[in-house]
């Protein structure tokens, strides 16, 4: 059984998920100062003052996914739990390497007790994937075979899809809006809001990134039928992705509150778009990707404030919910700019 592939998968898993979770443990990156205190400090420190079982979950669970992929990224070494060990140490290290940088927050709280947690869910993830290891990469080399393009690097498309996903949890963006720069840069949109030009702009937005998406992931299936069955479901699990995290994060009631006019007005665009140019040429569609996602990202940054959510963020800041916010929004404004190298590579010639 050939398993470079699900072993790339997993690295580019893996290399994502410590990204997510550097970026969940050290956020906000502001007000670094030196607090006079040891940086090893923590590891003799008593029980924190302050815990919550679900604290203690959440600290074990995020590290689970991290322990999971390294295990299955270190498969191809030598001995029958050299994997394991080696994901287990490199995980606690990262955790351990995380609580020391939390010296200098003074926002975040290092602790030995999630240090202890966060090599628990490591070591859970890694029993798991040594234990069904055999059958994920079975499994996904049969899935492989079946489903996916010989194309480059389809393993990195695949975990850049997999990111997207985190897109449409971000309220304040429009429907599959990515790589709004605005936040990051310290500018301000200076367009007013305008209902009927902001329709157009939201409806183009949706349209040209869900076209996008769609595209990618045609390129990344093997036959047309597949990626005519796959493709509407994907995007129909980003939209459903969308509308339980607003139901969850903001309210019930504002569940389908993203189904404005524009947001209906550019999923009927997409589905038109994408069903004329999924059965286009090879290249042909590897055009029509970087032209649909630039697009999208200028129109975003182009955008006015949109009060539905202005309104939703505030709502979400009252929750206990900062740091995810901050993460999903750092993702959907990078997620072009990583996806336009994963093109580049995909049309080099060796």
């Amino acid at each position: 059984m050939n398993t470079r592939g699900p072993i790339l998968l997993a690295r580019y898993l893996a290399l994502a998920w410590f990204g997510l979770v550097v970026y969940g443990s050290l956020h906000p990156f502001t007000g670094w100062r030196d607090t006079g205190i040891s940086p090893l400090a923590f590891l003799d420190g008593g029980w924190p003052r302050y815990w919550t079982v679900f604290d203690l979950l959440a600290n074990v669970a995020v590290y689970v996914p991290l322990g999971f992929f390294l295990t299955l990224a270190l498969r191809g070494w030598p001995g029958r739990f050299t994997a394991l060990v080696i994901a287990v140490l490199v995980a606690g290290g990262i955790s351990f390497a995380l609580e020391t940088v939390q010296t200098w927050l003074p926002s975040r709280v290092p602790s030995n007790l999630d240090l202890a947690c966060n090599t628990l869910g490591a070591l859970l993830g890694a029993v798991v994937a040594q234990v069904v290891g055999p059958r994920v990469f079975a499994r996904i080399v049969a899935l492989e075979h079946k489903l996916i393009a010989p194309v480059p690097h389809a393993e990195l498309g695949l975990t850049l899809l997999g990111l997207w996903l985190l897109v449409p949890l971000s309220p304040e963006i429009l429907l599959f809006g990515a790589g709004d720069l605005r936040h990051l840069l310290g500018f301000a949109s200076d367009e007013p809001f305008v209902a009927e030009s902001f329709v157009m702009i939201e409806a183009s937005v949706t349209a040209f990134n869900a076209i996008a998406v769609g595209l990618i992931l045609r390129m990344l299936c093997a036959r047309l039928l597949v990626a005519y069955l796959i493709v509407p479901f994907y995007l129909a699990l980003g939209l459903a992705i969308r509308t339980l995290a607003a139901a969850i994060l903001i309210g019930p009631s504002e569940a389908l509150a993203w189904l404005s006019p524009g947001a209906e007005m550019g999923l009927l665009v997409a589905a038109l778009v994408l069903a004329i140019s999924l059965a286009l040429p090879a290249t042909a569609r590897l055009m029509l990707i970087p032209l649909a996602l630039m697009s999208g990202t200028v129109l975003v940054n182009l955008a006015p404030p949109n009060p539905y959510s202005m309104a939703a963020l505030a709502t979400w800041q009252q929750g206990h919910f900062l740091n995810f916010n901050g993460l999903t929004r750092w993702v959907a404004t990078l997620w072009p700019f990583l996806t336009l190298p994963f093109l580049l590579l995909i049309v080099r010639r060796p």
